[in-house]
Parts: structure tokens; sequence; C-alpha cells
């Protein structure tokens, strides 16, 4: 049995797929299982919440290997503490952690995830981290500008990152919790290429067939929106410190690990784009 925590996000839902199609035993934990029934009659769903230990308990009884994924937030490191330690008192074999690319850094995302990897790394479970960078899928934030012919806002200047398909981290995810070929691996997860929000920007146009106008959003003025709009502070000021990350060019790395647990190069955005553009008002798969 694999129990998978956030299990309705990007990513936890397609380690579901992924599981499902391997005919995987899977256990989903939600706060409210009437909301996760799209998972399909295949996943078992059971509530459970971080914030209660007994529920995490109940979660965890049977399953040999965890997912652990917790919402962004100053509330990971709680999260995953209490999980891990919910996990070593339920009998659980192996345990696969969604981190964050810069988890080892000084920084408020670092912070958030640190005591979450000590935890993990100090379980004497086996145990897989994974770090990815900025998924293809943020780009959905700007589908309802570009549907409705306005401007893209462009946080993060020029500065690149691997943009990583999400189905790539949930297949590095899969395989560390079905092979203990991963077991003590800290995988850095990038796609092939260096992508700035232009050059993914340019990319949409290619399949779209039209221009996108954009705007540059400087890191203060995105705080600021994120404030006016009710954000917390905690969560506006790390956005702030990882927007200012990218627009300095911290996070332009390449990664073979993608290659190396899947045995083929990871997918570029452009393929995510086509499998995905009606969402921007375009016919998905248009060659």
């Amino acid at each position: 049995m694999i129990l998978i925590t956030g299990a309705t996000g990007t990513i936890g839902r397609e380690v579901v797929r992924q599981l499902v199609e391997r005919g995987a035993p899977i256990r989903a934990m939600t706060r409210d299982p009437a909301r996760a029934a799209a998972l399909g009659r295949e996943v078992e769903l059971v509530r459970g919440d971080f914030d209660d230990p007994g529920s995490l308990r109940a979660a965890l009884r049977g399953v040999e290997a965890l997912f652990l994924l917790s919402a962004p937030g100053p509330s990971i490191s709680a999260h995953d503490v209490a999980t891990v330690d919910a996990a070593q008192k339920s009998g659980v074999k192996r345990l696969v952690k969604l981190s964050a690319f810069g988890a080892d850094l000084r920084s408020r995302v670092g912070d958030w995830h640190r005591a979450g990897e000590h935890a993990v790394r100090t379980s004497g479970l086996a145990w897989t981290l994974l770090r990815p960078v900025g998924f293809a899928s943020n780009v959905l934030q700007w589908a309802a500008a570009i549907r409705a012919g306005g401007a893209v806002p462009i946080w993060t200047g020029d500065g690149r990152q691997g943009i990583i398909d999400p189905g790539d981290v949930a297949a590095v995810a899969v395989a560390a919790l079905t092979s203990d070929r991963h077991d003590g691996r800290i995988y850095t997860l990038t796609g092939p290429e260096l992508l700035n929000a232009h050059d993914q920007v340019a990319i949409l146009e290619g399949a779209l067939g039209r221009s996108i106008e954009t705007t540059d959003v400087p890191p203060d003025r995105v705080r600021d929106q994120m404030l006016a709009a009710g954000a917390a502070r905690e969560l506006a000021d790390a956005v702030f410190e990882g927007v200012s990350f990218l627009r300095e060019g911290r996070a332009a790395t390449l990664s073979d690990d993608v290659e190396a647990v899947l045995g083929r190069e990871p997918r570029r955005f452009e393929a995510w784009v086509r499998e995905n553009l009606a969402a921007f008002g375009g016919a998905s798969g248009a060659a």
C-alpha cells in the first residue's frame, strides 16, 4: 500500500495516475474525501490532517511507502515532521518527500523544507528527496490573460531555469516509491533546457499562432499585489525572495537526474504546451 499526501494537487494527481496505471494499491489522504472522488475508484480515500496526529496514524495504517507532499507555506516544517513521526510509528518502510530546488540554501523556502528533510534523512526509513525547479504548469496562471488577449505579467525578468514537466517529477517519485534503487538519494529535477519567461511566451505564441503581450512586474510590486489580495506576509515575502532569486540567474541549473532515473531525456516545455493548449484558447495536441 502506498499513501499519497497532497493527492489532489498538480504533482499528487499525476503520481496517483501513474501508480494506478501500474496497478499499485493506493491510498490518498485528504481533509475532505468527498472532494477527492475524481481521483478514481481504484484509489482508497482516507481523511487525514497534518495537524491531527491520530488521523495521520490512521491514514498510515498498513502503508509500506509514503509520498510526502505538503502545501507551500511556513507550515511545511511542522507538517513534515509530524508525518515522518507518524510514519515511523506506523511501520512505513519507504518515504519519498517532494522538496524544492534550493532547499539546501538559506532562504525562506529552504527554511520551510529544512526540518522536514532532516526528519526524513534521520528517520531510519528508506528515503528519497526530490528537489524540482519550476513546473511547466506554472504558466497556467497566465491562461486567463492569454485567452482574453491581455498582457502576461512577467515576474522573473530574464532569469532562466530548467522548467520541468510535472509528469516527469511524478515519474521520478513513482520510481522512488516502487524501487530500492533510489534509497538515500537527493535528486535535483530539471527539464532539458534553460528557459526564461520570455522564452516560454515565445513557445506559447508559436503554438497558438499569435502574439502575446507581456508586462514586467518587479519583485516588490509582486509582493505588494499579493498583500493587497490578502496573502499572508510570510508567503508574499517568500515569493518576493524566490522571484528575486530567479531574476538574478541563481536557478540557471540543469541536472541529468531525471534521465538517470527514467532512462530518457526529460520532456521539453514545448511538448507540455502542445498537450495543454486548450487551457490557453488553442487546440491541444495541435502540430
